[in-house]
């Protein structure tokens, strides 16, 4: 039986001038007709997108009939860093459609911003379903499961109503089947799609007609965009470094982009290192000729020894 091939290096770890270590992964972009004008690697077969999936998700919470809007709906789709006001959004969201915390199937976590971590462990606060990331995505989910009359204790079965809605939502958005269904993080499901279904799925996401589903989220996601990450995060920066971009990473390294005019990408690094996705990405943009002082601003990752800079993080192709 063959085996698959060994995806490309994608990035370069150099510290003092020597090469510690590589990422491989693979990568695709979609030119403005949607046609593939680069793919490094394996781009068609599937992988899980993490909370790259978390744009349509959202849709299908509103496709349910939920009505959310602004930083609210950035909520419903975020990765969020556990700021005090991602938490206090998420507490007004529950109480708006009648629940409250103990609705929530996430797991009790920590703040994912470091730095909120430590001051939220100073303040004597411990792990908590709110502060987990995907807590904003749980309360839509919640929300437009009571909204329709559905079950709030299976809303994490694959086969409710609402996840059947969401299913579809990301089929139709990557324009292919979902090739596996599995469990993320939070406990909720999964759906597999290959990277060049990704990139199509936001591609669709920022063309789609004003008013549907897909650029409601688009739309909230890329106006408010610290609800989507936090005050300190590269999707943010991106969002708010291009206009019109949408932009969502997920956990085991992957990103997905869309520029307003059509053209998407989508990448994973193969080893799940998080630390390569902005040099991959800031050398993306370079080549499609993205000229905005957060290309550098994210692609250049310092590498340090006793504190000081000695080398970086960065791309090869």
């Amino acid at each position: 039986m063959s085996q698959p091939a060994i995806p490309p290096v994608l990035c370069e770890v150099v510290r003092s001038g020597f090469v510690e270590g590589r990422h491989r992964g693979s990568l695709v972009v979609l030119g403005a007709d949607g046609a593939v004008e680069l793919a490094l690697g394996d781009v068609t077969s599937p992988v899980f997108p993490r909370s790259s999936n978390k744009p349509m998700q959202a849709a299908g919470a509103l496709r349910a009939g939920l009505e959310l809007a602004g930083e609210r709906l950035a909520l419903a789709a975020a990765s969020h860093s556990g700021e005090l006001f991602h938490r206090d959004l998420v507490r007004k969201m529950l109480a708006e459609h009648g629940l409250d915390e103990g609705y929530l199937q996430c797991p009790p976590a920590l703040p994912l911003d470091a730095q909120e971590q430590e001051a939220y462990l100073a303040s004597g606060e411990t792990r908590s379903r709110v502060a987990m990331n995907c807590s904003g995505k749980h309360t839509a989910m919640l929300a437009a499961s009571a909204h329709r009359g559905w079950p709030l204790e299976t809303y994490l079965d694959p086969g409710h109503p609402l996840q059947q809605l969401i299913h579809r939502a990301v089929e139709e958005a990557a324009g292919e089947r979902v090739a596996a269904v599995g469990t993320d993080g939070c406990g909720a499901p999964l759906l597999a799609i290959s990277l060049t279904g990704l990139a199509r799925a936001y591609r669709s996401f920022v063309l789609a007609a004003p008013g549907s589903p897909e650029r409601r989220v688009a739309d909230a996601m890329r106006a408010h965009p610290e609800y989507v990450a936090g005050t300190r995060r590269p999707d943010t920066w991106v969002m708010r470094g291009l206009p019109g971009a949408l932009s969502k990473m997920g956990a085991e390294a992957v990103q997905a982009v869309a520029l307003p005019d059509g053209r998407a990408i989508a990448f994973k690094v193969e080893d799940g290192a998080g630390r390569a996705l902005g040099p991959v990405l800031g050398r993306v943009l370079e080549l499609l000729g993205v000229d905005a002082p957060v290309v550098e601003r994210i692609g250049r990752v310092p590498v340090l020894g006793g504190g000081r800079e000695v080398g970086e993080i960065r791309a090869v192709f």
